[in-house]
């Protein structure tokens, strides 16, 4: 009786998939708590000592960010350590703690007070942001923030744990991260973050399983619970069950052997058993993936999201500033294709210059933006062109909805050409141009699109949403997105079908094209390229190399027959089971 009253509830939470892997282990709740800053005035005759404390304090930070560059430049390389330069400049920003000195000086306040205030102007802006991945920069201001704090008042952080364990946190910095990872650590939870948190990065380049974005994990968790983390699926469950414990030891072993099977494929084309070849692409954010997109035998970057280059920026980058970073991607995956998005923004995403808009996802967004801004995109279409000489990148345009638009886009690329030639800078003059198709308008004019255009890139993570009017971040419809919604599997079959009319190919970069229960199913529909997340990118290869075209377009052939995205599901549930019992399917 008593055994039964103190038993645990088994607990399942659900977050975001990080970082690949399963652990079981016990947690480690990993707590930091902000200092606490008092405002204190002193006096004139302090001042002196107030400041050479602060620049001590200054002083200790730099010197503990130093060696946190020097360990991440040993463990993981140049490009990853450039998360944590990036928090180097801001301490050696002359500008910045130059108003903090003179604040102390001038109001007599303690410099507590003064860099909690004055950097927190930087960071409750930067977390007030829409845009998910500049929230996410705002850890690094804060932490930069916090480490001041931390070494004027002398304290000291955790770093050194005793056994294996899941680190249960509220968040993680990027210094956190990888110094907890001297540990034995099994994985991390974190309550908040995203796929582009530095935690995020930082566990997939250590190869240490993660879920993020838990919301409460840190509140519900105690030190040595057992804990599964399961960083293919998100998913994290607390006092687990013998009979939950064996079921993702036995996952874990599938994954494992499933990945060492997977390794063979990495130089092997993307190409059907009966000799149908189809380009597997990767999605590109961060400069830091190239070498994970390159181990993992991507045939090039079929999106790269140039709207990165505006995190934590009041300003859109320069010409030149671009045309280092495209240049950078470009050569780097020579002699393999590189397509560059043009910078998607408004909506959800990152707004140099917002606009308050009562429906944003309707609104002025991706290509309209560029558009009506046309001396930024002119800088950016000239930073693309000098960036495309060893003729390899490819330009594409989000959001469009219209002809004019494309065309509108195409006459600012001819302005760029003649001023680069003006110039005498070179670029490649047959630069194909393509446009993304993530409108139902779009989709219905493939056709007359196509004639203007080299490809048409599905982005069905808007289509989806934009079709079946679902807003798919809204919990309470959010059951209703439905990527195997018949509606949208005749829509794509429609937007393929139009575009290989018109002699152009016809890819995806949506989230659909990297899951593997749609490999198939695209692949009888005649899609020509699939771009997807680098580390799902050997599993639907994997298949694609399984099956026999003629097989898929049977396959596609019975599911534009079914009515319902139950019907769907099941069907194709069935058939993958049936032929790659190895690869776990949801």
């Amino acid at each position: 009786m008593e055994e039964a009253l103190t038993k645990k509830v088994e607990i399942v939470v659900k977050g975001i998939p990080a970082s690949p892997g399963i652990a079981i282990g016990p947690a480690f709740l990993f707590q930091k708590h902000a200092p606490t800053i008092f405002e204190k005035s002193i006096g004139e005759e302090e001042t002196k000592r107030e400041v050479e404390r602060l620049e001590q304090a200054v002083a200790r930070s730099q010197k503990e960010l130093g060696k946190i560059l020097e360990f991440a430049q040993q463990k993981l390389g140049d490009d990853t350590a450039k998360i944590f330069e990036a928090q180097l400049m801001i301490l050696e920003d002359t500008v910045l703690f130059d108003s903090i000195y003179g604040r102390v000086r001038k109001e007599l306040k303690n410099a507590e007070f003064v860099v909690e205030d004055e950097i927190g102007k930087y960071h409750r802006m930067m977390v007030a942001s829409k845009d998910e991945y500049t929230r996410e920069r705002a850890n690094d201001v804060e932490d930069v923030r916090n480490r001041i704090l931390r070494n004027l008042q002398e304290q000291k952080l955790i770093s050194r744990l005793e056994g294996s364990s899941v680190i249960v946190s509220q968040n993680l910095t990027a210094a956190d991260t990888l110094i907890l990872s001297r540990n034995d650590v099994l994985a991390y939870a974190t309550d908040i973050g995203g796929v582009t948190s530095h935690t995020a990065l930082l566990a997939r380049a250590l190869k240490i399983p993660a879920v993020v974005g838990l919301r409460n994990i840190s509140a519900i968790v105690h030190d040595a619970d057992n804990i599964i983390l399961d960083g293919y699926g998100g998913t994290v469950i607390l006092n687990p069950s013998n009979e939950t414990i064996k079921k993702y030891e036995a996952k874990r072993a599938l994954y494992l052997e499933f990945e060492k099977k997977l390794a063979g494929l990495r130089e092997l084309p993307a190409e059907t058993l009966d000799g149908h070849r189809v380009e597997l692409s990767a999605n590109l954010e961060f400069e830091q993936e190239l070498e994970f997109v390159h181990l993992q035998g991507a045939d090039g970057i079929g999106l790269y999201r140039s709207e990165m280059l505006l995190i934590g920026k009041e300003v859109f980058p320069s010409e030149e500033e671009q045309f280092q970073q495209y240049k950078l991607i470009a050569d780097t995956v020579y002699p393999k294709p590189v397509i560059i998005r043009t910078f998607d923004i408004g909506g959800d995403k990152f707004m140099a210059h917002p606009v308050k808009e009562s429906n944003p996802f309707l609104g002025w967004r991706g290509i309209r933006v560029m558009l009506d801004r046309p001396e930024l995109f002119l800088e950016q279409l000239r930073a693309i062109l000098r960036a495309s000489t060893r003729k390899n990148v490819s330009i594409m345009f989000p959001m469009v909805s219209n002809i004019k638009e494309v065309r509108n886009a195409k006459k600012l690329i001819e302005d760029a050409k003649r001023q680069l030639e003006a110039e005498h800078k070179p670029f490649d003059d047959k630069l194909k141009i393509g446009v993304m198709i993530e409108v139902p308008a779009a989709a219905v004019i493939a056709e007359d699109l196509a004639k203007e255009v080299s490809f048409l890139s599905i982005g069905t993570n808007d289509l989806i949403q934009y079709l079946i009017a679902v807003d798919r971040g809204n919990d309470v419809v959010a059951d209703l997105y439905q990527e195997f919604h018949p509606a949208v599997i005749r829509f794509l079959r429609r937007i393929i079908e139009r575009g290989q009319k018109s002699d152009v190919w016809v890819g995806m970069c949506g989230e659909m094209a990297g899951d593997p229960m749609a490999t198939m199913l695209l692949l009888g529909l005649g899609l020509n390229e699939f771009s997807v997340v680098p580390n799902v990118l050997p599993e639907i290869k994997k298949i694609i190399r399984a099956v026999k075209y003629k097989e898929a377009k049977k396959l596609a052939k019975d599911v534009l027959a079914l009515e319902t995205e139950d019907e769907v599901k099941d069907y194709l549930r069935a058939v993958m089971k049936k032929k790659f019992p190895d690869i776990p399917i949801e």
